[in-house]
């Protein structure tokens, strides 16, 4: 399954909200990053062919892409689930299909008035992504994978976009951290959202839900609640600051 000098490893990634300071969404002023992690194989053997069956099930092909806003507005393929009946059975197949699917996510919540508030000079998206590649730094480490080349996939989203994302990437795991060290292996890779990478399309379903956990904590969150025992806590980690969570 892995090629030389290959981790068993592979992290997708998603956000949910934008990383604007200057300008925030009352309705959600939140930036949630969720990285979902796989072991490849159980990824290959298990994981695709589950929510290959479901878009087969529901759609008759395997070329619609699974996306959560989409999915909530009823646009697109998901028309569909303006029938009642299917809606609650496409539903509950796509919260069955996460919930029995083994991965971890690595996530941070930021708040951003309270960030604003505390003058950070780094937007939320380069604050998350350091968190989170701490706390897979942290899984891996206790697995004996670090050095072990490991890619991180990120959605595509711009030339300029891709090249800050890139960056701050590689600042991170070049040893500019909160735990001050570098992480060997650690690779990024940029894609297409119509690639149709199943990784992708989980990350993508679980942001919104883990960023509504902190932003609306006592409102019914039936999708948080399938996925937040597959939430990595490590008991090391510390907040850094007013405005961010680690669900």
């Amino acid at each position: 399954m892995n090629g030389l000098g290959d981790g068993r490893y592979i992290f997708y990634a998603d956000e949910s909200g934008d990383h604007s300071l200057t300008s925030i969404d009352a309705t959600y002023p939140v930036f949630a990053l969720a990285l979902c992690g796989f072991t490849k194989t159980t990824y290959c053997s298990r994981v695709v062919p589950r929510f290959q069956r479901i878009k087969f099930q529901y759609f008759g092909h395997d070329a619609t892409v699974l996306h959560e806003r989409e999915i909530r507005k009823q646009i697109g393929d998901f028309r569909i689930l303006t029938n009642a009946r299917i809606r609650f059975a496409f539903m509950n197949d796509i919260a069955v299909a996460l919930e029995a699917s083994p991965f971890k996510i690595f996530s941070t919540v930021i708040l951003k008035a309270d960030l604003r508030y505390e003058l950070f000079l780094e937007n939320p998206y380069a604050i998350s992504l350091r968190v989170c590649l701490q706390q897979a730094y942290r899984f891996l480490s206790a697995r004996n994978e670090i050095g072990k080349r490991t890619f991180f996939v990120f959605e595509k989203r711009g030339p300029r976009e891709d090249a800050e994302l890139e960056l701050e990437f590689r600042r991170i795991v070049d040893g500019d951290n909160d735990i001050g060290l570098h992480m060997p292996g650690f690779q990024i890779h940029f894609s297409d959202k119509r690639t149709n990478s199943t990784g992708m399309q989980i990350a993508d379903l679980t942001a919104r839900p883990i960023g509504l956990s902190v932003f609306r904590p006592e409102q019914p969150n039936r999708a948080f609640e399938l996925i937040s025992k597959k939430i990595y806590r490590h008991r090391k980690f510390s907040r850094p600051s007013r405005g961010i969570h680690v669900p």
